[in-house]
């Protein structure tokens, strides 16, 4: 079920998004296809408990791979190819 309303498109939140990939994807050292984030609360009480939670869509298997194979070299080869490639991940909120 592909539902573009879901996909995220601020481009605000995607900055966070691929970073939060990043640091996510070099704890579990693999390429993880579930993130979570805290929600964004603009008035009111904020529950740092509750957190949104996305699905990672990479359309390319090559392109996932590379990922994969960047991990291993930290934070900054792995930040530099998300840059690169950011066009093929897509974060879908669930």
């Amino acid at each position: 079920m592909s539902d573009e309303r879901q996909k995220e498109t601020d481009p605000e939140k995607l900055v966070l998004l691929y970073e939060r990939f990043k640091d996510v994807c070099l704890v579990e050292k693999e390429v993880w296809k579930e993130i979570y984030m805290p929600r964004q609360v603009t008035q009111g009480a904020v529950l740092t408990n509750v957190q949104e939670r996305y699905e990672v869509i990479i359309d390319d298997e090559d392109i996932e791979d590379t990922l994969e194979a960047n991990i291993p070299l930290g934070s900054q080869s792995l930040a530099a190819a998300i840059q690169e490639y950011k066009s093929h991940i897509s974060f879908r909120r669930k």
